[in-house]
């Protein structure tokens, strides 16, 4: 599994393109990587922060990743300082864990389960930060069938 180690300042993108704090990621690399554009990578920045990203075309051929304000905030980093930062396939190809709302949801209900099983990576993320998103468990099985539903409705 390719493991890549860099050292660069903190850049933003402009506002119209949306400003996000990011840290670029040159093509050759990303091409080493066996799902390539479409790999979950794991970021650790000096040694100190570590969380879960997708790559995001830069528009030259390149790549970023996202640095969220508050990771920066956690460095003690803003905008031109220079980093340490290490990529890396993440071993959970969602790049978020499974509540377990949801998991035991999908394990009692076999359409739930089949539902969730054709969704793609990124709508199941979408389905998984909804429901962390709600405290209450009741709507969190609630809003888990709810978007469920709707995309079996869609597939059919």
């Amino acid at each position: 599994m390719p493991h890549f180690t860099f050292e660069q300042p903190i850049r933003q993108l402009e506002k119209r393109q949306g400003g996000y704090y990011h840290l670029i990621i040159d093509a050759d690399i990303v091409k080493q990587f066996e799902k390539q554009r479409a790999t979950r990578l794991k970021c650790l920045i000096d040694q100190k922060v570590s969380f879960s990203c997708g790559l995001n075309h830069l528009g030259d051929g390149n790549f970023y990743i996202i640095v969220a304000t508050q990771q920066l905030k956690k460095l003690g980093k803003q905008l031109g300082d220079t980093v340490v930062f290490d990529i890396f396939e993440d071993p959970n190809p969602l790049g978020v864990d499974i509540p377990e709302v949801l998991q035991v949801l999908l394990e009692q209900d076999d359409d739930a389960r089949k539902t969730f099983d054709g969704l793609t990576d990124g709508k199941k993320r979408s389905l998984i930060y909804t429901i962390n998103s709600v405290k209450d468990l009741d709507k969190q099985v609630s809003k888990a069938l709810t978007f469920l539903n709707e995309r079996k409705a869609k597939s059919q």
